[in-house]
């Protein structure tokens, strides 16, 4: 992060990850299951699913769907979310390619 001033006060540029900024290990894996979880709540608001629709059609409990809508993916695996939307109707590709530097990082990158 870059700190500034900005008419008097003090402004931290972000990294582009949140989690990040905020000191989390597992940032990138974070980043990436929040951005699946935001594509799963597009998915259920466009087909217009209930809960319990969604609950059914993603292979998890209604309480799960709940949680996912208001941000919590914590009990959820990236690999799970993925199912998800699957199950919604939604490919996932995902590319390998070799990193810049020596060691490679995650990114999700959505059409």
């Amino acid at each position: 992060m870059r700190k500034r001033i900005v008419d008097g006060i003090e402004v931290e540029t972000g990294s582009g990850n949140v989690f990040a900024d905020l000191g989390f290990a597992d940032a990138e894996k974070l980043k990436i299951k929040s951005g699946l979880v935001i594509e799963i709540t597009k998915a259920v608001r466009k087909l217009g699913l209930t809960q319990e629709e969604a609950a059914r059609r993603m292979g998890i409990a209604q309480p799960k769907v709940s949680g996912l809508l208001r941000g919590d993916f914590s009990n959820l695996s990236e690999r799970k979310l993925m199912d998800c939307l699957n199950r919604l109707g939604y490919d996932i590709e995902i590319k390998i390619i070799p990193a810049k530097e020596p060691i490679g990082h995650l990114s999700l990158a959505v059409a």
